[in-house]
């Protein structure tokens, strides 16, 4: 008798195994080292959220919502994005409840994004977007960062701009860099979009952690480029539950119609609890007004540790993660420092190489600071054995 044979199948991703954040966290597992790699907390969110849920799923808020979200909760997030950046999005045909940002970035790709048409990533990048790309059929063109300083660069952003440029990804607050796009660097894009055609998808789930008095320049606020954008937002970034997956999109009305042909087929709404829940704690505003004190507390926490050290620390503008430049402590490769760190000292990192395309290595890793007091504080002694 001969055994059935499982065809083989050709990859629609034949460049991709297993991500870094998996293999470090099952590297700090194995060696029981305290994980600063990969980005999530590892705290409890607010009680009252969680009750809101409970009671959301006794009141019987257990059965398909409507495709784009709830109503009311989609009219929530209009009048916040009103409130803070001046700018008004129809909760009827603007704003779409999303499984998440990362679902929320593949389906604009895919909604958008016509084999061969050309998007921009600026690297280093969070490891979705290539990906993403790819799987729609279109190109990737990759622009660096300003090393060191990982600002824009719009000589070269200019240069990569052709006729078959779809669209840009932005990400401010940026992820793995924790910079911040300013006033003027968003009007230097407006500018240089203004002429073209090439749509904006600016993924923004970092929001509401910009630290040092600053605010954050979303898109929404500049009209050239609210008119070409989807803007992602996180619930789970905001309100430390990642394991939710609930996000959101805004965009004009144009763009979404398409944005929901692509979203009801991919994932069609998302879980109803939940999204009563958000809304109902979404009355109250100070839980995401005051999440930048809240990292900018941890951060500053974190950073008086590391000053402990022979790290060179990289300016934290926003998000929940700080670079450090490794060359005084080791010459080791930063993929290689990450695993010895993680199996010698016992901390968990992330290297900055593994968000570019090419691997490039300018002896930067990450550290999440999202973390209790105790876990920074129990990082910082073992780093500080260095």
């Amino acid at each position: 008798m001969t055994h059935p044979v499982t065809p083989e199948l050709r990859s629609r991703l034949p460049e991709v195994g297993t991500t870094i954040f998996t293999v470090m966290s099952a590297l700090a597992a194995q060696h029981q080292a305290v994980n600063l790699g990969q980005g999530f907390p590892d705290f409890a969110c607010d009680p009252t959220l969680v009750e809101e849920v409970t009671r959301a799923m006794q009141a019987g808020h257990n059965q398909y919502p409507p495709m784009a979200g709830i109503p009311a909760l989609r009219q929530t997030i209009s009048e916040k994005i009103s409130t803070l950046h001046g700018k008004t999005y129809s909760p009827a045909d603007e704003i779409t409840i999303t499984a998440g940002a990362t679902q929320a970035i593949l389906t604009i790709i895919l909604a958008i994004v016509h084999p061969g048409d050309e998007v921009i990533v600026l690297e280093p990048c969070y490891d979705s977007y290539v990906p993403n790309i790819a799987l729609a059929g279109g190109v990737v063109v990759r622009v660096p960062l300003q090393p060191g300083s990982f600002r824009p660069d719009f000589e070269k952003i200019k240069a990569a701009l052709t006729s078959k440029t779809r669209a840009i990804v932005i990400n401010t607050p940026h992820n793995p860099s924790a910079t911040v796009w300013s006033q003027a660097d968003m009007l230097a894009l407006q500018a240089l979009l203004a002429p073209t055609n090439v749509l904006v998808i600016s993924d923004e789930v970092y929001e509401h952690m910009v630290f040092d008095g600053a605010q954050h320049e979303s898109v929404a606020r500049f009209p050239g480029l609210a008119a070409r954008a989807f803007i992602v937002s996180s619930f789970g970034k905001t309100y430390h539950v990642t394991g939710w997956k609930v996000g959101y999109v805004a965009a004009p009305a144009g763009l979404m119609a398409e944005f929901r042909k692509v979203h009801q087929f991919n994932v069609f709404t998302v879980n109803t609890p939940v999204q009563f829940a958000l809304n109902a704690y979404m009355a109250d505003p100070e839980p995401y007004l005051g999440l930048a004190a809240f990292y900018q507390r941890k951060r500053d926490l974190f950073l008086s540790g590391l000053e402990k050290t022979k790290f060179k620390v990289l300016n934290s503008q926003g998000t929940y993660f700080q670079c450090v430049d490794i060359s005084e402590v080791s010459d080791l490769a930063e993929a290689d420092f990450c695993k010895w760190l993680t199996a010698e000292v016992g901390v968990a990192a992330i290297p900055l190489s593994a968000f570019y395309g090419n691997g490039f290595d300018q002896r930067v890793v990450r550290f999440c600071f999202a973390k209790k007091d105790e876990t920074l504080l129990a990082a910082l002694s073992r780093l500080q054995t260095l």
